[in-house]
């Protein structure tokens, strides 16, 4: 459900309007180490032009020399790389891993139209392709679901994009709103405070006056949202919480010290929140990386909520890592 796979389709629906052949390359299989998991995809021109990734680089050649060889696939069909430790090291897959592709021409855009329309409304969906027919159908997905190939059919899923709702404009809001921008974010910001919209200039995001619970009612969040307030002004701050803690958003955060944070959940509960909804708030928010600038807290708040996204503990270094000294300090062998 990677939305840069979006962006390939796109990208190929846009050439074949041109007028220029195009041919998708879909991850099916992989064995051992792979760069990529199934389901990851690749446009392919017929000058060799490509965007999106099925390997990380080498496989990618391959396929582009073929194409600027002048190899015209005319119906889906399976590519394995890897078989041998030869192959291996050939096209870079690490560890002797190995990589099973579907490539098929893009004859009918309908299809794609069709998935990022329903995408940009925010629904799931799932691509289904027969590998025999060449036959394309769009259909509903149920979230947890997982991509599938049976041999004769492919199941792939498409999200909607992943996005943040920032509340307040301060500079703290800037730097993780430029943050969440290069991880593909759509980023919303909202901030009915006069003084503080008219500095908003964050090029590719968009900004509300509204009252943040009122938005929050409006953009009706789901398991593809995050909410991030940092207003200082509980006003503003627990009423999008109040909407928020109550939506599926997989993340809800609000600036502020311990203290601050015990207070706001006292608050909390004397509203209409539910112990196990009012337990949802991640506050103080982000990892504690002993922050101290707005851009430094930014990584902190952006990192946990990737960390939160991908389903992994919040932990705040890997097992096994490095300890961290202190500045001047070294580790004894």
């Amino acid at each position: 459900m990677d939305s840069l796979d979006l962006q390939v389709l796109q990208q190929a629906r846009d050439w074949r309007a041109q007028g220029r052949a195009a041919w998708l390359v879909t991850v099916i299989e992989t064995w051992g180490s792979a760069p990529r998991p199934p389901g990851a995809l690749l446009a392919m021109r017929d000058d060799g032009l490509v965007v999106g990734s099925v390997s990380g680089g080498c496989v990618e050649d391959d396929l582009i020399e073929r194409v600027r060889g002048g190899e015209r696939v005319a119906r889906p069909s399976l590519i394995t790389y890897g078989v041998t430790k030869e192959e291996a090291a050939r096209f870079g897959l690490p560890c002797g891993g190995n990589l099973r592709l579907v490539q098929e021409p893009l004859l009918d855009t309908a299809w794609v139209d069709q998935i990022l329309e329903r995408t940009a409304r925010h629904e799931l969906v799932a691509r289904r392709l027969d590998l025999d027919s060449g036959e394309v159908g769009i259909e509903p997905a149920a979230r947890g679901e997982a991509f599938r190939f049976d041999g004769r059919q492919l199941r792939a899923l498409f999200g909607p994009r992943w996005r943040l709702l920032i509340v307040g404009a301060g500079q703290l809001s800037r730097a993780v709103a430029q943050m969440a921008l290069m991880l593909d974010f759509e980023v919303i910001c909202c901030d009915p405070r006069e003084e503080y919209h008219l500095s908003w200039d964050i090029p590719d995001t968009r900004f509300s006056k509204a009252m943040p619970d009122d938005l929050v009612l409006e953009l009706q969040l789901d398991p593809h949202s995050a909410v991030v307030a940092v207003t200082h002004d509980p006003k503003l701050d627990d009423m999008v919480l109040l909407e928020a803690l109550k939506s599926p958003a997989f993340y809800v955060g609000a600036l502020g010290s311990r203290g601050n944070t015990a207070r706001r959940m006292e608050r909390l509960a004397l509203f209409d929140l539910s112990p196990a909804e009012i337990g949802r708030l991640h506050g103080p928010v982000g990892l504690d990386l002993g922050g101290k600038s707005p851009a430094e807290i930014a990584v902190a708040i952006v990192a946990e909520i990737v960390a939160v996204k991908n389903g992994v503990a919040l932990v705040q270094k890997k097992e096994g890592s490095a300890v961290a000294q202190a500045p001047g300090v070294c580790a004894r062998p």
